[in-house]
């Protein structure tokens, strides 16, 4: 996509709501600003509504050509890798930091009351220092909690030594005030070797002696300190937990594809010195017919690293898909750097949590492409075409049916238009009073009660209807349009091909009936796909939500695989529901018994993109 063709509406209702962090570009493609979100849509969106009265960001903004993304699990996350591309970049409108001489510690100094502040400079003082930190604000961070766990003195010696009652700090329990005795130095002491070892990486010792505590306040039928212990706990997980950014030493590539609707993005990050730069997105040119995400990144690597032979090839590549020709790529990659480059698919640790970055960067930049307004119209012109209506289709309908054996049975309505989907216009049907499992009378029910409130004037009728379905489902939605008078609105059914794979649905026309085979690359097949699947995903969770409100259940004991024991360590060790709906994989994982794929499936359970 050129700088010409960016649609600043469309990228903005199509963004994530997820963390990462947004590089504005002029129109020469320079980054001129760069930031983090921990909700992209609303803060990147912010910029635009005209409301901030600041000179320099209207000046920013009115220079704005174009915005990219990068997704991460988690907003500190997004914190570190926003950092590292102020540095690389040298956006005009980022307060630059310096270099990393100076870069800002934490200081503890010696003494019987140490005390625990921000540094920066020289490092020639006595006591402990730990850092450094991608910024004073994240010291501040860091500082503030640790005040409020510890509570450690952070005044100068100065202050401290000429001080007759507390200050402050004391009042808002951020110090023990040692300054006028409140404190003796052996329980003093023992504060500063529990926040030493949180600084040293060594929480677990720490968040053992913190459970003791709470066990025992509990014991003792002190809930209010218990509690206190509690988010204390909490604090510490998510500060300290395992961030995904940066770790390993060593310079790597790490390339992850997605193909879907006749296009593919190919994401690729780069890693120097252990530290993720960023990352860029590629759409090559598909050849006609159905093409995979291996045989994609296969064509992808050879011309981007050997094309014009100036590329930096790093010591390692990690790919996203298995090559049949891997071997064959990592020699012509070895000839051409002068040095043994390995290609790898395997990966652990550091190396793996690049890697789902990159698919999932992929998967979000394929579904922003695949929503733009100019591939949209050309896919309701195919769709036209296609299916040999008389115009092109302005607004499509589409329904699905879930439920689990019968349970907490839910119909879906979602609605396209030439713009992508209304989800202003989405809705959902809680399907009673049928046989529990029979799809064709949910189906029967939930058309009813959409067309006949429609055939009243609240909404305009679709162009185009689509059931998720076979000619079952087809003669179900029939009979009901029939009832209510509205014989103007084609019907179109789609069934499942063999082995429910994409690309070989069959569908049906109402009221001719006959079934149509489109080829893998049609594009009106690709929006047909689209909007199933959307219809799909949104009955899935409107039926979760109701399954596990009918069953009064926590949400927890919805996970398979996830037994009493399990979830009763997952909310003492997050403190509760919502520490565990916010934590990362990696972060879940590090609870006793939760396996990595067992901490995959709970956090894709709570953020609904399920692998």
């Amino acid at each position: 996509m050129s700088e010409t063709d960016f649609d600043l509406d469309h990228f903005l209702r199509h963004l994530s709501t997820g963390p990462g962090v947004y590089r504005m570009l002029d129109a020469s493609g320079e980054v001129i600003y760069v930031g983090k979100a921990k909700n992209l849509k609303a803060r990147v969106s912010s910029y635009f509504q005209g409301k901030d009265p600041s000179p320099k960001t209207r000046a920013m903004v009115a220079r704005v050509a174009r915005v990219e993304v990068t997704l991460t699990h988690t907003e500190t996350e997004a914190l570190i890798l926003e950092n590292t591309l102020i540095k690389r970049h040298r956006p005009r409108y980022n307060i630059l930091y310096r270099d990393d001489k100076s870069y800002p510690y934490l200081h503890l100094t010696a003494g019987d009351y140490p005390r625990l502040a921000l540094y920066r400079g020289a490092r020639r003082e006595g006591g402990r220092y730990f850092g450094p930190y991608p910024s004073a604000g994240a010291v501040r961070e860091s500082l503030n909690l640790l005040q409020r766990l510890f509570r450690l003195r952070s005044c100068e010696d100065s202050v401290f030594r000429n001080r007759s009652r507390p200050c402050l700090q004391y009042q808002i329990e951020r110090c023990s005030a040692p300054c006028v005795g409140y404190i003796d130095p052996q329980t003093y002491a023992e504060d500063v070797r529990h926040a030493t070892l949180f600084l040293e990486g060594r929480d677990a010792e720490v968040v053992t002696i913190l459970e003791q505590r709470m066990n025992a306040a509990a014991e003792a039928l002190e809930f209010e300190r218990a509690a206190l212990y509690r988010d204390q706990i909490a604090a510490l997980r998510q500060v300290q937990a395992q961030q995904y950014v940066s770790g390993e030493r060593g310079d790597l590539d790490v390339v992850a594809a997605a193909c879907r609707g006749g296009q593919c993005c190919v994401q690729v990050f780069f890693v120097r010195h252990g530290v993720n730069l960023g990352n860029k997105a590629f759409f090559p040119r598909l050849p006609e017919g159905e093409a995979g995400e291996a045989e994609a990144l296969a064509a992808f690597l050879g011309q981007y690293y050997l094309g014009d032979g100036t590329r930096e090839i790093p010591v390692e590549i990690v790919l996203g898909h298995p090559l049949e020709e891997r071997e064959l790529l990592a020699t012509a990659l070895s000839e051409r750097a002068g040095r043994k480059v390995r290609l790898v698919e395997r990966v652990r640790g550091h190396r793996a949590r690049w890697l789902e970055m990159a698919r999932r960067n992929a998967e979000t930049a394929l579904a922003s492409r695949l929503a733009s307004r100019d591939d949209l119209a050309r896919r309701f012109e195919a769709l036209q075409a296609a299916l040999d209506l008389p115009e092109v289709p302005r607004r499509l309908e589409c329904f699905d049916i879930s439920h689990t054996r019968g349970e907490a049975t839910v119909a879906s309505c979602v609605v396209f238009d030439q713009e992508g989907p209304l989800k202003s216009h989405y809705r959902r049907f809680n399907i009673e009073g049928i046989t529990p499992g029979d799809d064709f009378a949910a189906m029967r029910q939930a058309l009813e009660r959409r067309y006949r409130r429609l055939k009243k004037g609240e909404a305009p009728l679709p162009d185009l209807l689509i059931i998720d379905g076979g000619k079952g489902q087809l003669a179900q939605a029939r009979s009901v349009l029939e009832e209510l008078g509205i014989d103007d609105v084609p019907l179109l059914g789609v069934a499942k091909g063999p082995e429910r794979k994409p690309g070989r649905e069959t569908l049906f026309l109402s009221p001719q009936g006959a079934p149509i085979i489109l080829p893998a690359d049609s594009p009106a097949l690709h929006l047909i796909q689209q909007i199933r699947d959307e219809a799909h995903r949104f009955a899935i969770e409107g039926h979760r939500r109701r399954r596990a409100k009918a069953r009064g259940r926590s949400p927890l004991e919805e996970i398979p695989g996830l037994g009493p024991k399990r979830r009763q360590a997952l909310l003492r060790h997050f403190g509760g529901l919502q520490g565990v709906s916010r934590a990362g994989v990696e972060e879940l994982a590090r609870v006793k018994g939760v396996s990595r794929a067992l901490a995959e499936r709970i956090y894709h359970h709570f953020h609904g993109d399920g692998p």
